[in-house]
Formats: structure tokens, sequence, C-alpha cells
């Protein structure tokens, strides 16, 4: 048992509860105190303790609403996801994650996890500024969620366990339907007028922005980067080259039902 997190023994407890029956404050509240409440857009919260932390956290709070309000708008059985804010390493419900994990979005709590640093090493280590650059890391994970939602990241996952032969193939067209749903959103954004509502609108140039993010964390440049080669059997979210086309065609249409890749890839469309 503790305060804020920190452990208090018999002795204190037994203190809490005589503060507790003196003041008629509830014992629960002065458990709780020292613990901040998580951001209504799904933020963890305690996260912040400098000026340049707190403007991501306010960054991360903005765009994680505006993409969900919008798949609100495409998407009758929508569910909020959260997104928790983290430094070096967390214990999520798929397991352990350090900072060089990159984003994620695990399926088991349906929340999506971003390192606090990973902003910065997108911009330092592969090229890839702007707020946009930053926006499309978050619109992509929702897009995960999306799929969650819509059954098709249990599809994929039970399709992976029978062939475990195209594991890494189901996984690229998988990424690369989150990449196109991260475009969705774009395509919104770029509604002029936006910003007069409090949401968020694309200014010139960001676009560029988000596409040269896609392309800078294609398989194919990570791995150049990492090992001085490519093993295409080794790609699990695709090619700069791919992330980019599937992104600019979310980007293009706004349309979710032109982000099949899983039809693109049998043919069918």
């Amino acid at each position: 048992m503790g305060i804020g997190g920190v452990p208090i023994g018999i002795g204190g407890f037994l203190i809490l509860l005589l503060f507790s029956w003196l003041t008629g404050m509830p014992i629960t509240q002065l458990l709780n105190s020292g613990q901040s409440e998580p951001s209504s857009t799904g933020t963890s919260g305690q996260v912040a303790t400098s000026p340049a932390e707190e403007r991501q956290v306010d960054f991360v709070d903005a765009v994680m609403k505006d993409v969900q309000d919008s798949w609100h708008a495409r998407l009758s059985q929508y569910q909020p996801t959260r997104a928790v804010l983290f430094r070096d390493a967390i214990q999520s419900a798929c397991g352990f994650a350090q900072s060089a994990t990159g984003p994620f979005y695990c399926p088991q709590d349906e929340k999506v996890y971003l390192d606090l640093g990973f902003f910065d090493e997108l911009q330092k280590r592969f090229g890839a500024s702007g707020e946009f650059a930053r926006a499309y890391v978050l619109a992509h994970e929702v897009g995960h969620h999306i799929q969650r939602l819509t059954g098709v990241e249990q599809r994929v996952r039970s399709a992976q366990r029978a062939q475990p032969g195209a594991v890494n193939a189901m996984s690229v067209l998988l990424e690369l339907q989150a990449d196109c749903y991260a475009g969705v959103w774009g395509h919104v954004a770029a509604q002029p007028g936006r910003s007069a509502h409090g949401q968020v609108e694309l200014e010139p140039g960001d676009a560029e922005d988000g596409l040269r993010a896609a392309a800078a964390i294609g398989d194919d440049r990570l791995q150049r980067m990492s090992t001085g080669h490519v093993a295409p059997d080794r790609f699990t979210h695709g090619t700069s080259a791919q992330r980019v086309e599937w992104f600019r065609r979310g980007l293009a249409d706004g349309d979710p039902a032109a982000c099949d890749t899983f039809a693109a890839a049998r043919g069918t469309r």
C-alpha cells in the first residue's frame, strides 16, 4: 500500500486512518494523493517534467483526439484507444518494451505506446522533421487499432499461425494498411478551415513531412543503415517506396476502402 506509488507501513496507514476520521477526507483520496489523472485523450500523465516534454504530451493529446474523432465519424463500432507515454522502458500487456522498440500498438490492451525520446530520434537519426511527421507515426498506430476493431488484425494473426512461412509477408500488408489509414486521417486534416474549430489542420508542406517520415522508416532503408545490405525476406513493414505509396493513397482518397492491401496483394483490386 502506498501514497502516490510510495509504500507505507502499517503505522503510517493507522495515522492516515486517524487523519481521515478527523478531517472527513476519504482514505482512498489520501492514498491516491500525488498521482495525476490521465489525460482525457489518452496520454499516461506523470511523464512531463520539462517544458519540452510537456509540449510533446500536449501535441500527442491533440493529435490522438483529432485522429480518433475522424475515425468516430467513419466507423460505427469505433472504441477509443489511449496513447501511453514512457521513458526508456515499460511493461505492456504485450510484454516488456524498451525505447529501441519504437512506437507500437498492443492488441492485448488496445493501447498505443510511445517513448518520449522517439520524436527526437525521428528527426535526428532518420531525418524526418516537422510536426506532421510525428502525427503520421501516431495516426499509423491508431490505424492498427482500427484493424483490431474491424477484425483484420485477428484474421491476419490466425493466418500467420496457419502459414508460418508467410508471417513476414502478411505483417508487411498489415503495416502498409496502417500507413494508408494514417493517410486517410491526413486527408481529413487537409480540409481547409478545420483549425477554426480547434482541430488539427495541415499546412503547406505538412504532407511532404509525412511522406518523408514514411520513406525514412522503410525496411530497406533501415536495413541499409544497420547492416549495410537489404534482406527482403526479413521485411516486416514494407519498403520506403511501398510505405510512401500506401500513405499517399489514403491521403489522396480519404477513403478507408482504398486501403485494402490484402486485396491488392491478391490482385483482386
